[in-house]
């Protein structure tokens, strides 16, 4: 199982978004918009079509490296902590000095291939919210919480619901200073485009 882990880490450290914004003019995403190099900040600076292009190749680094796991590796496990690796590459990724995204598109790989029905039902969470709110991060965050008790009202044996817990966690805790900027009234609303530095 170790050696799964560590594809997945590397594989879920891979920074599309940051390798993608080079073609569409950016030196470093880290210099434009929020900074983040996520598929978010991609959408505000460079457009929708840019962004979706992040967000799915960042959920197919998840969805990737579970369906690796299950491959290479029997133990009934080694999934669940290939997703966890993942996100935490996508969150920590060494290409980058450990500074990277929040995690969400790749915890919806990670999920829409252990737990799919929770997966989708914290993806009509996160659109809801984002719809109603205008808030990218309280779709996350209200997302990240709802997965963990979908998946084990939905039966999802234990590997897979730590590591919805785990991973539920991390994305939470990785928005806290977004929530602190919702509370503030200064958080970037979705449609408003970020400032290329």
């Amino acid at each position: 199982m170790p050696l799964v882990v560590i594809t997945a880490y590397l594989i879920g450290s891979v920074p599309f978004a940051v390798l993608l914004a080079k073609r569409w003019g950016a030196q470093d995403l880290r210099l434009v918009g929020s900074g983040n190099v996520g598929a978010t900040n991609v959408l505000r600076a460079y457009g929708v079509t840019p962004g979706v292009i992040v967000a799915l190749l960042d959920m197919a680094k998840g969805a990737v490296s579970v369906i690796l796991a299950d491959r290479l590796n029997a133990a009934g496990a080694a999934p669940a902590a290939a997703g966890v690796a993942a996100v935490i590459g996508h969150v920590f990724p060494v290409w980058l000095g450990f500074r990277g995204g929040k995690g969400v598109a790749t915890a919806f790989g990670v999920f829409s291939i252990l737990t799919p029905l929770a997966a989708l039902v914290a993806f009509g969470v996160f659109m809801v919210s984002v719809w109603i709110t205008r808030y990218v991060s309280i779709g996350s965050v209200l997302a990240s919480a709802t997965l963990p008790p979908v998946a084990y009202g939905t039966g999802t044996p234990a590997p897979e619901l730590t590591a919805a817990l785990a991973i539920a966690v991390l994305v939470i805790v990785r928005h806290r200073a977004n929530l602190a900027r919702v509370r503030d009234g200064t958080e970037r609303s979705l449609g408003l485009r970020e400032t290329r530095l």
